[in-house]
C-alpha cells in the first residue's frame, strides 16, 4: 500500500459496502460511522436485518502479523468466556483486504458507559480484568510491542521536538519539564522493581468498557501491548487521591478473585499517566494531515495548548514524587 497523508480518501460508503460484500455480507445501504479517529469504524445493517461493525485499519500502523496477534488474543479470551468482543471468523479469516484497505468485522453489541462512581460496578469490572490478565499471562506477544519508557516517552519527545509544532518561545520550557518528567518515570520504574510484562488490553478507559445488565464487556484491543498489569486499571480511576484509593480498592477486590496484583506496580501509575500524556500529543501531531484530526482537535498546536501541556508535565513531576496509591 502506498503511504498517503489522507489514508481514508478512498473509503467511500460504496467502498465499505463493497468490502463487506466481498466477504459475503450484503448490506442494505445503511451505514453509521462510529466514533474512532485512529481507524474508521462503521455499523452496517445487512439485508438479513442483522447488523455488524466493520473496522478499517489505518494503513501502515500495524503489520498483518501484529493484527493477527490482536485477533488471536481476542479470540482466546472469547473462547474462555471472557466478555471481549472478538472479530468474526469469515471465510476462514478475521483479517480481510479490499483494494488498499485491511478490515475486520465484529458482532454488534450494545451497552452504555459504566458508572465508575459505583464501587460494585468497579468490582465487577475488576473481576473481568483479572480474568483477562490471567489469560494474558499464559503467553507472550511475539509481534506487538511493549509499553515502555522508550516507545511512549523518549520517542514521542524526539518526534515532537523535531516536528516544529511546539511554539519556539515555549520550546525550552517544554523540553526542560519533559526531561524532568521522563527522569521521574525512570525513578518510578526503578522503585517498582522487576515486574512481569503480560498481554494487556492496553487502552482500558471507560469508553472501551460497555455496560449491560449482564455486566461489562470490553471492546477495541487495537492498542493491545505487553506491559504491567496496572496499565489496565489506572485509567478507570478518578483524579483525586482519596477517591482514587477507594476506586482502586474496589477494582482490586474483584481483580484478585482471579489474579494477584503485584503491589509494587502501584508505583507506576503516575509514570504511566505521564507517558500516556506525552504519547497522546505526539499521536495527534502525527495524524495532523488526516482531515479528521484538525476537525476533532482544533486547539492542538495553539499557544494555550502547549502552555497547558507544560503545566500538566509540572503537575506530573510533582505527582510522581508523592507516595503511590494503596489498596
Amino acid at each position: 500500500m502506498k503511504a498517503t497523508a489522507r489514508p481514508y480518501d478512498g473509503l467511500t460508503p460504496d467502498a465499505v459496502l463493497d468490502a463487506l460484500e466481498s466477504i459475503g455480507l450484503r448490506g442494505d445501504g445503511r451505514l453509521l460511522a462510529l466514533n474512532s479517529y485512529e481507524n474508521r469504524v462503521y455499523q452496517a445493517s445487512l439485508e438479513d436485518e442483522s447488523s455488524v461493525v466493520a473496522k478499517f485499519y489505518r494503513p501502515h500502523r500495524w503489520s498483518d502479523a501484529q493484527l493477527a496477534e490482536e485477533h488471536s488474543f481476542a479470540l482466546e479470551l472469547a473462547e474462555r468466556e471472557v466478555p471481549v468482543i472478538a472479530p468474526m471468523l469469515l471465510n476462514g479469516a478475521t483479517l480481510h483486504r479490499f483494494r488498499d484497505f485491511r478490515f475486520s468485522v465484529y458482532p454488534r453489541r450494545g451497552g452504555r458507559t459504566p458508572e465508575l462512581e459505583d464501587e460494585s460496578v468497579l468490582e465487577w469490572i475488576g473481576r473481568f480484568l483479572g480474568r483477562i490478565h490471567a489469560v494474558g499471562a499464559l503467553a507472550q506477544f511475539a509481534e506487538r510491542p511493549a509499553l515502555d519508557i522508550e516507545s511512549f516517552g523518549e520517542e514521542p519527545r524526539r518526534w515532537l521536538l523535531d516536528s516544529g509544532m511546539i511554539p519556539p518561545d515555549l520550546l525550552d520550557a517544554w523540553r526542560a519539564v519533559v526531561d524532568l518528567a521522563l527522569r521521574g518515570t525512570r525513578d518510578c520504574f526503578e522503585r517498582a522493581g522487576s515486574f512481569r510484562a503480560i498481554r494487556l488490553h492496553g487502552d482500558c478507559h471507560a469508553g472501551n468498557v460497555l455496560w449491560t445488565p449482564a455486566g461489562p464487556h470490553f471492546v477495541d484491543l487495537d492498542d493491545a501491548r505487553s506491559g504491567p498489569a496496572i496499565q489496565d486499571l489506572w485509567m478507570l480511576l478518578p483524579g483525586e487521591a482519596e477517591a482514587a484509593n477507594r476506586s482502586l480498592r474496589a477494582l482490586v477486590s474483584g481483580y484478585e478473585q482471579f489474579r494477584e496484583l503485584q503491589r509494587d506496580e502501584l508505583a507506576l501509575i503516575e509514570a504511566l499517566r505521564t507517558l500516556r500524556l506525552l504519547h497522546y500529543s505526539a499521536w495527534i501531531g502525527r495524524r495532523w494531515d488526516d482531515p479528521a484530526f484538525p476537525a476533532a482537535f482544533p486547539w492542538f498546536g495553539t499557544q494555550r495548548y502547549w502552555q497547558d501541556r507544560i503545566l500538566e508535565m509540572h503537575e506530573q513531576v510533582a505527582a510522581m514524587q508523592e507516595p503511590p496509591l494503596t489498596c
